[in-house]
């Protein structure tokens, strides 16, 4: 399931970044309202002059040193009548880095039309850069998945399968191995950048897992705070499947599948649940495999050359020549 996301709140983007972009409240309380509805940053120079025809109104707008001291240049009322222009388009709010105080137009404007002015003593590139990953994440494809998800020795693994067939047991086993759990029964999945899926889960159930039988379990108090990751990469999908007697398995690895998830192809594998299986070593295995493979290295390829050269060997190898049978009369000594 994908959600779409047509904006934040300045509100909400000056509350979840605020320490780490060092953030403080100028003006515009009751502004705060104001949806950001593009995943960037907008520097207005040519706005600032007089030209709107290609302004990105729905951007956060960042005025830094050029910006700055182009204002003081101008007159108050006619930065009053570009400051008037530029919020009347629909920007969300400004942001003044280096720690620039606003001018006394750009207040008055700012009190008057309602618009938040933010300040930062961060350097103009430095906080366009942080500010535009914080605002790509929060405009990500989102989307959730039934499934358990977990970081094996650095591969993120999503195991998938029906309700009942042994997620949570497997996932507990693999805690209990020394990996890390990332997400129980539901996953949160945003793609970022477009091309990095990363798993997270719902703070309410952070760290916590329910067990058929037992119930509730802290894994962060049973196992320690090492085995839970607040969020991983996923690298690879492994479904669960209950076995039956005519289910067919792979068995060389040369075969490729994938998984799709918000239009990102996950390598996919699947492994038949039944007595005896030791699905927790498999799937570690599988991960272990993946991880070789990103490297370069994979075994069923290289298993599968070595097999074909050796079959072109023996082909090419010269048949034996019929040896002349010896006469015993004629070897036989003194003859």
């Amino acid at each position: 399931m994908q959600k779409a996301i047509h904006g934040i709140t300045v509100a909400h983007f000056f509350e979840t970044y605020r320490e780490r972009l060092k953030m403080e409240l100028v003006t515009g309380t009751d502004g705060l309202h104001r949806l950001i509805h593009e995943g960037s940053i907008n520097r207005p120079a040519l706005a600032l002059t007089g030209f709107f025809k290609y302004f990105a109104h729905r951007r956060i707008q960042v005025l830094g040193a050029a910006e700055m001291t182009y204002l003081k240049t101008i007159s108050q009322k006619q930065q009053v009548q570009i400051l008037e222009k530029m919020v009347k388009q629909g920007i969300p709010c400004i942001a003044l880095t280096r720690n620039y105080q606003p001018t006394h137009p750009m207040v008055a404007v700012a009190t008057e039309l309602h618009l938040p002015i933010i300040r930062t003593p961060m350097i103009t590139m430095n906080w366009i850069n942080l500010a535009t990953l914080a605002i790509d994440n929060e405009f990500a494809p989102a989307g959730t998945e039934h499934a358990t998800t977990l970081d094996i020795k650095g591969v993120g693994v999503m195991l998938r399968g029906d309700s009942g067939v042994g997620k949570s047991e497997c996932a507990l086993a693999l805690i209990e191995r020394g990996h890390s759990l990332v997400a129980d029964d539901l996953t949160v999945i945003k793609l970022l950048d477009e091309r990095e899926l990363m798993a997270s889960c719902r703070p309410l159930n952070r760290g916590y897992m329910e067990c058929r039988g037992i119930g509730i379990i802290n894994i962060a108090e049973m196992f320690g705070v090492k085995c839970v990751r607040l969020e991983k990469r996923i690298d690879m999908v492994v479904s669960l499947r209950e076995w039956t007697p005519d289910a067919i398995e792979e068995r060389t690895g040369l075969e490729e599948n994938f998984y799709e998830i918000l239009g990102q192809r996950l390598p996919h594998i699947e492994l038949y649940v039944r007595p005896g299986r030791d699905i927790a070593r498999l799937v570690e295995v599988a991960a272990l495999t993946q991880a070789l493979k990103k490297m370069g290295h994979d075994p069923a390829r290289t298993f599968n050359d070595r097999l074909i050269a050796f079959m072109n060997e023996q082909a090419n190898q010269p048949l034996p020549t019929k040896i002349k049978p010896v006469d015993r009369e004629e070897s036989a000594p003194g003859a």
